[in-house]
């Protein structure tokens, strides 16, 4: 489906070839199927001012991935978004959260996944940010079910270990994160040239 068989308003997601270069948009709202072609996405991890994770389980009702446990914020950049302005947006409309500059970690994660006959395939930058201390979060429903704050090392530990049931592509990239070292603060920003060509 192109831009052009959309309705007005609509949100839309950016297709991908294998390298990364954009094909054209689809609806958000029809692109996840059993064969859902590969999309542009982000994932971010926002930490609280002492060190702590805010993780977050989807809402019970979503088309995809529902009720699952998993890092703080994922979507979709719209076309010609950033990746990092899409952090920005949907933490603010799905946790009613402001974040700090979002620093790019892991530029060239992709994964698929299925679940239920519900297939995710994305590239999907990877994202971290910080809050202001105190910030608390205000949940979307439609988006959010409930979140937990976890000091990262606890979390990673248990994820790694499998003591910590979270969603594919949240596992996949903790077990990355872990590897760039055991602070968050201390993880390199990635170059964005390593980004997929759509999203740079």
């Amino acid at each position: 489906m192109t831009a052009s068989a959309v309705a007005p308003g609509e949100e839309l997601v950016v297709l991908l070839d294998a390298e990364g270069r954009p094909l054209g948009t689809a609806a958000k709202a029809g692109v996840h199927h059993a064969d859902t072609p590969l999309h542009l996405a982000f994932s971010a991890y926002l930490f609280s001012a002492d060190g702590e994770l805010l993780v977050t389980r989807r809402a019970l009702d979503k088309a995809t991935f529902p009720g699952v446990w998993t890092n703080s914020v994922c979507g979709h950049p719209a076309p010609g978004e950033p990746p990092a302005d899409a952090v920005v947006r949907r933490a603010r409309r799905e946790l009613g959260l402001a974040v700090t500059p979002p620093r790019l970690v892991l530029p060239r994660f992709a994964y698929r996944a299925e679940m239920d006959g519900v297939v995710e395939h994305e590239m999907c930058p990877v994202y971290a940010a910080w809050l202001a201390p105190g910030a608390r979060p205000r949940l979307d429903p439609t988006e959010v079910h409930e979140a937990v704050w976890v000091p990262w090392q606890e979390f990673a530990g248990e994820v790694l270990g499998r003591q910590r049931e979270v969603s594919v592509w949240c596992a996949e990239q903790v077990a990355a994160l872990a590897a760039l070292g055991p602070d968050p603060q201390d993880w390199p920003a990635a170059d964005p040239g390593d980004l997929p060509p759509a999203a740079r």
